[in-house]
């Protein structure tokens, strides 16, 4: 496990907490029951927005961010050399960043399911905030400029073709340009009304899966805001309860991934950490918990 306790992607403050708040809704004693033996790394050292000056509005506090990453990524291909599964605990989604650099260092470029409301395929050019949390996933294809690249610090870490989103709601101009462009599947939740999360999982799995590596990113603003409040950019429409449970154990089924983190859980949003507490669940069913 790896906290990483940043705030700088995104606009609304409160998502630093995330890590603290997981652990406090017990995953420890829920990876005990699972019978997994577990390394708790702490959290990252990570900038404070109030002492930290933006930089660029188009891409605000990236410098800050990538500094995070690495030591993200750093930790991250410590425990993929070791054939531990990095499990990491944002904060906001840019923490991806580092969990994909570590695990492209250790196993070249790989594949992703990226569970959530929003697509996070803008650029500098594109974002109507600058927000980096909603350029995560165009980084780490190297499609989001040279600014992301700058350093050599592992980026592109993905392979084009290997790329599935679900859950998807809330998506900008720029990044609905790109999807026409990407060999990415692509599940809105007009697509899982449809077709069901089971169908949407199982083809993301087929889709994504080859050499290096498969990274299972969940953003808990992919559930609805109804099971899941406690997020910065909730979008009425999302996974249900059991939606959110069902992808996740269909992933352990599979045996394909290799790694997730859990982002945007944010506590002064949140009622009575159920956020986090979900968070904690929803780790458990990729992690191979059952009912059964």
């Amino acid at each position: 496990m790896i906290g990483a306790a940043l705030d700088l992607g995104q606009g609304r403050r409160g998502v630093d907490m995330g890590p603290s708040a997981i652990r406090y809704a017990g995953l420890d004693a829920r990876l005990d029951e699972l019978g997994h033996e577990y390394v708790d790394c702490g959290n990252v050292e990570t900038a404070v927005a109030e002492a930290t000056i933006a930089g660029d509005e188009h891409a605000r506090f990236l410098s800050q961010i990538k500094d995070t990453s690495q030591r993200i990524a750093k930790l991250v291909a410590k425990a993929a050399r070791e054939d531990s599964v990095p499990v990491v605990l944002g904060g906001d989604h840019s923490v991806a960043l580092g969990t994909l650099a570590g695990l492209a260092e250790v196993h070249g470029p790989g594949g992703t399911i990226w569970i959530d409301a929003h697509g996070d395929l803008n650029s500098p050019d594109t974002s109507p905030s600058g927000n980096v949390h909603g350029m995560v996933l165009a980084a780490a294809l190297g499609l989001a400029g040279d600014r992301f690249r700058e350093g050599g610090w592992g980026l592109p870490a993905l392979s084009p073709g290997r790329v599935a989103l679900v859950g998807v709601r809330s998506l900008d101009d720029g990044e609905r340009e790109l999807l026409r462009e990407l060999d990415a599947k692509v599940f809105t939740m007009s697509d899982v009304d449809r077709l069901g999360i089971e169908r949407a999982i199982r083809e993301s799995l087929t889709h994504v899966a080859g050499p290096g590596f498969v990274h299972v990113s969940l953003d808990m603003d992919a559930m609805d805001p109804e099971v899941a409040p406690g997020v910065g950019t909730p979008v009425r429409g999302g996974l249900s309860y059991r939606e959110a449970h069902l992808a996740m154990e269909l992933i352990a089924e599979s045996g394909l991934a290799s790694s997730l983190d859990v982002v945007e859980v944010n506590p002064i949003l949140d009622r009575e950490n159920e956020t986090a507490q979900l968070a904690v669940e929803l780790v458990a069913s990729a992690l191979g918990a059952r009912i059964l």
